[in-house]
């Protein structure tokens, strides 16, 4: 999708606020413990180039979804440990060889095929991905990890880390993440070698469940400001919002009443009332189910009314505001602010969708 740099919408993102959230997160987990910062998804939304490049030098790696994400890294000169956290396509390994790019490792299935192919694997390095109770990728046996690192180490690859992910460490209820806890601690024991890295933290584990920090923690969530439970658990530190969205009213009308706005004729109004319209809509990630949310203009609180459209959407002004007034969908605006888990507990979802949503077409605007 094109960026549109010519359009006044942009998301601006504070990297101070990044490196900031890092070193509150760290500066409470045992020393010496690695940091991994996870900039899948494009830096949840972030600009993963970016944030990367900035924050190179206080983390030990970075975690991506797949090997496409990866290669833009080191294309961009990221010099760095890059691990990538999903299952990589056979015909891709060579790339990560190439590129000094770390894989996981997720069943002897996929190691006994890649085998099979008789590539040369020497040199390429792996993390081994252990299913305690997550339920997506993984091994759930010794047997089978042991198989796996002595057919890869035979073959010349580095086995250097392996690692779980916890499903419930954002929740109240800890029973479960104790439950997965001691799963992976079980098989752990029952392995003849462990590799050198071992990580099952991530941003909810390091902040909820820092006595459970192994060797290494992977930073996702909580890096760019945003709190991994949502509304169920307060972070017992200080952290920052990295992201703001940001539009300008590029039309304002007064409308009689009795008048409808937008598609379906969703919106009515009851008496004469200005309305404006900003260049964004759901092809930006601005979803149709933010109908009747709220908007910042000039401090105040401004209702979104009329459906989403993809390009544009209207919002209820209380007076006329010239063009190019500023409208801030997230962040501070005056003495009010709109906070990212707010727009997720609207849409009843999270606040990495949030933000994972936000599209291309939206420019990233870099503040140091």
């Amino acid at each position: 999708m094109k960026t549109s740099p010519h359009r006044p919408t942009k998301a601006v993102i504070s990297l101070e606020a990044v490196v900031y959230n890092i070193e509150q997160v760290a500066s409470r987990l045992p020393e010496g413990t690695l940091r991994m910062a996870v900039v899948k998804a494009n830096a949840y939304g972030h600009g993963a180039v970016a944030v990367s490049h900035y924050i190179q030098g206080i983390v030990d790696a970075f975690g991506v979804s797949n090997i496409d994400e990866a290669l833009e890294l080191r294309e961009s000169g990221i010099t760095k440990d890059i691990l990538v956290l999903g299952v990589t396509a056979y015909a891709a390994v060579s790339l990560a060889l190439e590129h000094d790019i770390c894989l996981t490792v997720a069943s002897l299935d996929w190691v006994q095929e890649l085998l099979s192919l008789g590539l040369n694997l020497e040199g390429l390095r792996v993390h081994l991905k252990v299913d305690s109770g997550m339920g997506r990728i993984g091994f759930r046996s010794a047997t089978g990890i042991q198989e796996a690192q002595q057919a890869l180490r035979a073959q010349g690859v580095e086995v250097e880390g392996i690692f779980t992910h916890f499903a419930t460490a954002d929740e109240v209820d800890t029973s479960y993440f104790v439950e997965q806890e001691q799963r992976f601690a079980n098989l752990l024991e029952e392995l003849e070698e462990v590799p050198a890295l071992v990580h099952a933290s991530n941003s909810a584990t390091s902040i909820w469940h820092p006595e459970t920090v192994l060797n290494m923690v992977r930073l996702g969530n909580v890096i760019y400001g945003m709190n991994p439970s949502g509304l169920a658990l307060d972070i017992p530190f200080e952290i920052k919002a990295a992201l703001s969205l940001e539009s300008e009213l590029v039309h304002v009308k007064k409308i009689a009443s009795q008048q409808g706005v937008g598609y379906g004729k969703t919106y009515v109004s009851q008496e004469e009332e200005y309305i404006g319209t900003l260049p964004l809509g759901y092809a930006d990630g601005w979803t149709r189910d933010m109908q009747d949310f709220e908007v910042l203009v000039d401090g105040v609180f401004c209702p979104i009314v009329g459906r989403v459209s993809m390009d544009q959407l209207t919002i209820r002004l209380p007076k006329a505001y010239p063009l190019g007034t500023k409208v801030t969908l997230i962040g501070s605006n005056g003495q009010e602010r709109i906070d990212v888990t707010q727009v997720a507990e609207y849409r009843g979802t999270i606040n990495y969708e949030v933000v994972c949503l936000l599209s291309d077409r939206i420019p990233r605007v870099y503040r140091k």
